[in-house]
């Protein structure tokens, strides 16, 4: 039988038409977009269409569109790049949710001195976005929010928080890579100075993103060289990946146009379905807005890495860091107080363009046998 692809929040093939785009690039219009002649020229013309369709797609003017090699380097030159402007203002406010791109990233500042300060989320997975305000003040460089979480789908309250933002002078980061694409959003209803975006969430190839930097802000580059990206990210641009995600994210807002309606009627098919099958199975975040794709259940008394390694046919994930023998809980599902047995049985489902109405029963049906199987045979103790 054919595997059914359920990965989606951790990459996306390459649209045909995202790919038709970029092999000209690889081919025969290998210019370098900074030579002056005409193979260099289109090059540039094409990475400069490109910038106008990535902003297109988010409301922002193509001046505003830095490309980078992906959403961690984005991340970074924002929280970075934010907290170097100005050494009256060093502290960062973030949250407990937050993707590793982030979360790492904040680390290394914290190691150097600045102060971090992280909100936890309620058990819903949604961050209170008065709690967030009451963190901001007038040492506060950056808030740097995740916009859909990447394992459980909840959208954040961005555009509260900017407005809490706002009120102390300090810029505001999302991270869009997982909500790019799947819900409609422009920087401007979010109220925010920079904006991740990862390509390959998309459907453009992997190693290619961009950073919405507000028209007027500067922003520190983390990198050093030559001007390309108004010297904000130095380096030859990656013109075929460019040119790609620029088609990609103009086939997302055609894709969006037609409404999220009958993705999300598809995603909570299967949720449906495997609550009839799979007794006592939880989604996390099950009454907060979520992505219209996304669903986090936890398998009970499995474990939900092991269920999917005895369900070969269907191609998902979870949240667990496994080492060797042994596997530790998904640190976002902890964060939301969920108990340590029950969060390892997670499985993260994330439905695409091509899941069909089949793909849903047919995956509900072969994760259910699993299940049956598995907690037959060897349960997962209760702690």
């Amino acid at each position: 039988m054919s595997s059914i692809y359920l990965d989606h929040n951790a990459t996306t093939p390459i649209d045909p038409g995202a790919l038709d785009a970029m092999l000209p690039f690889l081919r025969e219009e290998f210019g370098n977009p900074s030579s002056a002649h005409a193979l260099g020229q289109r090059a540039h013309d094409a990475v400069e269409q490109a910038r106008v369709q990535v902003a297109a797609l988010i409301g922002a003017q193509a001046d505003e569109i830095v490309f980078t090699s992906g959403g961690t380097e984005a991340s970074n030159i924002a929280i970075r790049g934010a907290v170097a402007r100005d050494s009256s203002r060093n502290a960062i406010v973030t949250t407990a949710i937050e993707h590793p791109a982030t979360v790492a990233c904040c680390a290394l500042l914290e190691g150097q001195g600045h102060p971090i300060a992280r909100i936890r989320s309620a058990s819903d997975g949604v961050v209170d976005p008065e709690a967030v305000a009451a963190a901001i003040n007038s040492r506060t460089a950056i808030v740097s929010i995740i916009h859909a979480q990447n394992e459980i789908g909840t959208i954040q309250p961005v555009a509260q928080i900017a407005q809490a933002a706002r009120r102390h002078g300090a810029l505001v980061h999302a991270d869009a890579a997982q909500s790019l694409g799947k819900i409609p959003f422009t920087v401007d209803g979010l109220g925010v100075d920079l904006l991740s975006i990862a390509g390959h969430k998309v459907y453009a190839p992997k190693g290619i993103g961009a950073l919405y930097v507000r028209r007027g802000l500067s922003v520190a580059s983390v990198l050093r060289g030559a001007g390309q990206e108004s010297g904000r990210r130095p380096g030859t641009e990656n013109v075929a990946g460019i040119v790609a995600l620029g088609e990609a994210c103009r086939i997302a807002a055609r894709h969006l146009e037609q409404g999220t309606t009958p993705m999300a009627t598809r995603t909570a098919a299967l949720l449906s379905r495997l609550k009839r099958l799979v007794p006592g199975i939880v989604c996390v975040g099950e009454s907060a807005a979520r992505l219209p794709n996304t669903l986090n259940v936890l398998f009970p008394d499995v474990s939900g890495r092991r269920l999917l390694q005895s369900c070969p046919r269907v191609l998902a994930s979870n949240g667990s860091a496994c080492h060797a023998d042994s596997e530790e809980p998904s640190a976002i599902l902890i964060a939301l107080g969920i108990p340590r047995h029950q969060a390892l049985g997670t499985v993260r489902l994330s439905l695409g363009r091509s899941t069909t109405a089949q793909d849903v029963e047919d995956a509900a049906a072969s994760l259910a046998a699993a299940w049956h199987q598995m907690r037959t045979s060897s349960p997962i103790a209760a702690e």
